[in-house]
């Protein structure tokens, strides 16, 4: 640390708004000097990197910042401790394909060439009438992108590390600050200047319910609380070695993941594996505004192809959503939202067979406590009755319920909050960046993230945007939209080549031969 003393951050440089070269020079970090930065290095760079590439950049003018060596890494963490392996299938349709621009071959048309089979096209011909939507296994996914990656040298502009933050730069441009991993540079930190900034960060954290961290805090015991996006592996082997309850809370896609997984588990080693599922809110029926936006329900479940209906993506409802602003925006938003998952044939059976045999039972309601059985064996949640609810509950005078489990595993989803990122915090309190109407960062219908202009701009896309003028942002068609519309904005001002018909046929040719861009 002494040998870093003075190559670091300064009070001074903390504490200011608009830095100007000098003060950046008496603290003595280095500066690259390179026109456009993307601070993440997951998929959202990725796809942006990706279509800059495709637009005639050259590696030498991008710079792409963050802790992932691979695009894919936080993404597949993720999908594997939420029960979404490589083998299986996400949420995500067959035209979403982060490594190819165009759309074409689709996910569907790939498999159906590598499998030898009809099967993936015939689904997409009939999708959602005759058969559900069809969705790539995450493998391919991350395979796919791992071809894209070689082919457009996206490992070239890569700088590994953590950004510390984001400052504008007197005279326009931005600064970036970079903190690569200890021992790799002679400086603790480093400073990219460039005149534009895309951030891409992903969500800030998980999101543990408060009598969860109330529990963890209390009794320092996170084996048998666990969020879903957090290793969670030795429960599933604790069960294989002992008979036990679990109870399930969250009604999304990683709910229907987790019970798919217990309940495979029961079945393959023939477990007495009991299952209590925590509803907060009950659905047992479509439900919407009115006929053209309504969505299906059942058994507790509210169901859906996507995260939003598909016209977000390139629909109506895309073009109504541009329009909207303030309390408007966040009312659509409202009404669009809510806990989803998509109809899936094979854990609805299972959870069918549950019902009957009685190993899978239902709670609605709101856990108002949790503490240690007295036992000593598992954890007791306090849930409050929902009265309302279509089905039948036996309570307590005080209208409570005491359900024990040996784990419990919450399914609730991750932080939204973007103060819990430390950049996006420092960007709102330093940039000139602002909030939107509910509550994520503020950013125009190109992406730009709105007050922090300075003779460049800096745009965000990905969950930290969802409230903007584009719903499915936190998708990888959203990601790909956000990326196009960025693209388009950055040759508008001269950094890159527009995409005209003919480059993009000359260079989708590229693509399908597996040839580097020109």
């Amino acid at each position: 640390m002494a040998a870093d003393r003075g190559r670091d951050l300064t009070a001074e440089l903390v504490d200011t708004d608009i830095w100007d070269d000098g003060m950046v020079r008496a603290a003595g970090i280095p500066v690259v000097d390179i026109p456009f930065v993307t601070v993440g290095s997951g998929i959202g760079s990725f796809v942006t990197v990706d279509y800059l590439r495709i637009s005639g950049v050259p590696l030498d003018r991008i710079a792409v910042l963050g802790p992932q060596d691979v695009p894919w890494r936080s993404y597949e963490y993720l999908t594997k401790v939420s029960q979404i392996p490589r083998t299986e299938r996400l949420r995500s349709d067959s035209s979403s394909t982060p490594d190819n621009i165009w759309g074409f071959p689709s996910y569907a048309v790939r498999e159906a060439i590598s499998t030898k089979s009809i099967k993936p096209l015939w689904n997409v011909a009939v999708e959602p009438i005759f058969a559900n939507y069809y969705t790539p296994t995450a493998g391919h996914a991350f395979e796919s992108m791992e071809r894209e990656c070689r082919r457009i040298g996206y490992l070239q502009c890569l700088h590994t590390g953590q950004v510390r933050m984001i400052r504008r730069r007197a005279g326009g441009g931005y600064y970036t600050i970079l903190t690569p991993p200890a021992g790799s540079s002679p400086t603790r930190r480093i400073a990219f200047r460039s005149q534009w900034v895309h951030v891409a960060v992903g969500y800030p954290g998980i999101k543990l319910l408060p009598d969860l961290q109330t529990f963890r805090r209390t009794y320092r015991d996170p084996g048998r609380i666990v969020n879903a996006y957090e290793p969670h592996e030795h429960i599933y082997q604790a069960l294989q070695h002992r008979s036990g309850t679990v109870m399930i809370r969250g009604a999304g896609i990683v709910a229907s993941r987790v019970l798919q997984r217990l309940i495979d588990d029961r079945d393959k080693y023939g477990l007495q594996t009991q299952i209590v599922h925590l509803f907060r809110t009950y659905v047992d029926k479509s439900h919407g505004p009115h006929a053209f936006m309504r969505r299906k329900g059942k058994d507790g479940w509210a169901y859906q192809g996507f995260n939003y209906p598909k016209s977000v993506w390139g629909g109506q409802l895309k073009a109504r959503m541009r329009t909207l602003e303030g309390h408007e925006r966040a009312d659509a938003y409202k009404q669009m939202g809510g806990t989803n998952t998509p109809v899936r044939d094979d854990w609805q059976e299972q959870l069918a067979r549950g019902r009957r045999e009685g190993w899978y039972r239902v709670a609605v309601g709101k856990a108002v406590g949790l503490e240690p059985a007295t036992s000593g064996s598992g954890v007791v949640t306090t849930v409050a009755v929902d009265n309302d609810a279509p089905v039948s509950q036996q309570a307590a005078a005080d209208g409570t319920v005491d359900i024990h489990a040996d784990y419990v595993i919450d399914c609730t989803g991750l932080e939204a909050d973007v103060r819990e990122h430390r950049l996006l915090a420092d960007l709102l309190d330093h940039s000139g960046a602002g909030i939107n109407p509910i509550g994520r960062m503020d950013v125009a219908r190109n992406f730009e993230l709105i007050g922090s202009r300075n003779g460049g701009k800096i745009y965000a896309s990905g969950s930290a945007t969802l409230g903007g003028y584009f719903p499915g942002v936190d998708t990888f068609l959203g990601l790909q939209i956000a990326a196009l519309e960025i693209v388009d904005d950055l040759a508008a001002q001269g950094f890159c080549k527009k995409l005209t018909p003919a480059r993009s046929t000359a260079q989708w040719w590229r693509w399908l031969r597996d040839k580097g861009v020109d």
